[in-house]
C-alpha cells in the first residue's frame, strides 16, 4: 500500500466534481485528455472544455464535471489538480482545513488523528516530484 493509500482511497463520490466551475488545466492536462478520449484537439476544446479569460477548464453539466457520471469518466487521464485533490498542501497548515476537506470527502481516512495525518501527507507531498 503506498503512501497516499494510507491516508486517502478514492471512492469517486464526485463531492469534489460538484460546482458551477472546475478545476483549471495546464497544457499538459488538456494533452492527457486529448490522448485519454482519443479525440483530436478542437473535438475534445469543442465538447468538454471552456474558456475563462485565458483559464482552460472543464465545461459543466447540472453542477457538475462533465466527466463526472456516477464516478470520473476519464479517472487515469484526469487533470493533475484532480489527482492532488484532496491532499492538498493547506492541510498542512490548518487543522481546520482538515476538517473541512475531510467533511466533504468520504475517502479520507481521518481515523488516526490530525497530528499523524499531517505527518504522513508531509512525507507524501514531499516526494512527489514538482510539487
Amino acid at each position: 500500500m503506498s503512501g497516499e493509500q494510507e491516508i486517502f482511497q478514492c471512492r469517486q463520490c464526485g463531492h469534489c466534481c460538484q460546482g458551477e466551475t472546475t478545476v483549471s488545466l495546464n497544457p499538459e492536462d488538456v494533452a492527457r485528455l486529448v490522448a485519454y478520449l482519443h479525440l483530436p484537439l478542437a473535438e475534445v476544446q469543442d465538447k468538454y472544455l471552456r474558456l475563462a479569460g485565458k483559464v482552460v477548464q472543464m465545461k459543466t453539466v447540472d453542477g457538475h464535471c462533465i466527466f463526472y457520471n456516477e464516478g470520473c469518466t476519464v479517472h487515469s487521464g484526469k487533470p493533475w489538480r484532480c489527482s492532488q485533490w484532496p491532499l492538498h498542501p493547506s492541510m498542512l497548515d490548518s487543522q481546520d482545513n482538515f476538517e473541512t476537506i475531510r467533511q466533504s470527502c468520504p475517502g479520507i481516512k481521518g481515523e488516526m488523528g490530525y497530528a499523524e495525518f499531517r505527518a504522513r501527507l508531509a512525507l507524501i507531498l514531499k516526494s512527489q516530484p514538482g510539487k
